[in-house]
């Protein structure tokens, strides 16, 4: 059946955020084919293309998107075995981009399949995870994606690529900056386990009460996780504004040795010379901090600003839309503690989401 468009359709119901303008044509596809189709002739046409899954990590500008915007709503998961040269007890689970993310983690947790669990609670939909690298309390999705199945918009067909030809990096991929590819399945390698993942998260193995290293009860891992997420206010909930977000609107800074050494000098300057940043080991010799830390040790605290959009009561990571904000009102405040971070601190944040029509 052929795909209707709408004409001027609010994108603001479709954003964890409820900010952004009107799409200039809007239509939903329930499948791949409809999919690659939608993209296809916009192409053809030359329109400017989004393409929307769960809205959990875009920033729309107000005046909205000037182009085709489709909305992903395919659906369907299947559980195939081991690949050659994999474990016998690796379970395949292949995921088309429109299946809601968390339904997902919970079934795979329920059904016995480790790799996965430390990601409950994320919103959104399996398309966007390969994107952004989607991680949470030690694990990231990078550990266990097998292949991504993609529409090449260059080639105009139909490709598989590897976990290697992903470029998976801390936050970033090949997909992340680049439309050339839309996600239209993701196979994810997972264990067949009552047990979770090595516990590498410090705050989430406090929580269960084991050392770093240990392993869990997969339905333990889950629970501990949201509990977490839900003190944060990480946990879509509609009667509580702080969910009303991006979740974390940057990405933790990731520092030369150089850069951190300055970085610490600062510190020791604005906070005494006995603080000491948060600090975790990155590849290259480079050196992790975190950006909660900055954003509240800037004077950014938790509940920070006056208009409609605040900094979550629950986390100073996420930006928030108390109610009747506008995309411009969210952006003001993302630079200004872009702006006080960078003056108290030398660092400069990054966002996480994507930014549509708006830059910081």
């Amino acid at each position: 059946m052929p795909v209707v468009p709408a004409r001027n359709v609010p994108l603001a119901g479709y954003t964890t955020l409820g900010l952004g303008g009107p799409a200039a044509t809007f239509l939903t596809v329930g499948d791949t084919d409809a999919l690659i189709e939608a993209v296809s002739e916009a192409d053809a046409a030359g329109e400017p293309l989004l393409v929307l899954g769960g809205g959990s990590n875009l920033v729309v500008a107000d005046e909205g998107f000037a182009g085709t915007v489709v909305h992903v709503d395919s659906r369907g998961v299947a559980v195939e075995p081991a690949a050659d040269g994999e474990e016998a007890a690796t379970v395949r689970v292949r995921a088309a981009a429109g299946v809601e993310w968390e339904p997902l983690v919970r079934r795979c947790v329920e059904d016995g399949l480790s790799g996965i669990e430390c990601l409950s609670g994320i919103p959104g939909r399996v398309g966007s995870t390969p994107i952004q690298n989607v991680g949470a309390y030690g694990q990231e999705v990078s550990q266990t994606i097998a292949e991504v199945v993609v529409y090449d918009r260059e080639l105009g067909a139909t490709r598989t690529l590897t976990n290697a030809e992903c470029e998976f990096a801390y936050r970033d991929s090949v997909f992340k900056g680049d439309d050339r590819y839309v996600v239209c399945e993701v196979v994810f390698a997972l264990t067949r386990s009552e047990l979770s993942r090595p516990i590498r998260y410090a705050e989430l193995a406090r929580r269960l009460g084991v050392e770093a290293g240990d392993r869990v009860p997969l339905a333990d891992a889950r629970a501990a996780v949201l509990e977490l997420r839900r003190g944060k206010g990480m946990v879509i909930d509609p009667a509580d504004p702080d969910t009303r977000s991006a979740g974390s609107f940057f990405t933790n800074p990731i520092l030369s040795p150089a850069e951190f050494t300055e970085f610490r000098k600062r510190v020791a300057d604005r906070l005494g010379p006995e603080a000491e940043p948060p600090a975790y080991p990155a590849p290259d010799g480079r050196t992790k901090t975190s950006a909660a830390w900055l954003i509240d040790r800037a004077g950014f605290g938790k509940g920070y600003g006056a208009g409609p959009a605040r900094i979550s009561t629950k986390h100073t990571l996420a930006l928030t839309n108390r109610g009747g904000a506008r995309t411009e009102d969210l952006l003001a405040l993302a630079r200004e503690v872009r702006a006080g971070v960078a003056e108290a601190f030398g660092v400069t944040l990054v966002n996480e989401p994507v930014m549509v029509g708006v830059a910081l």
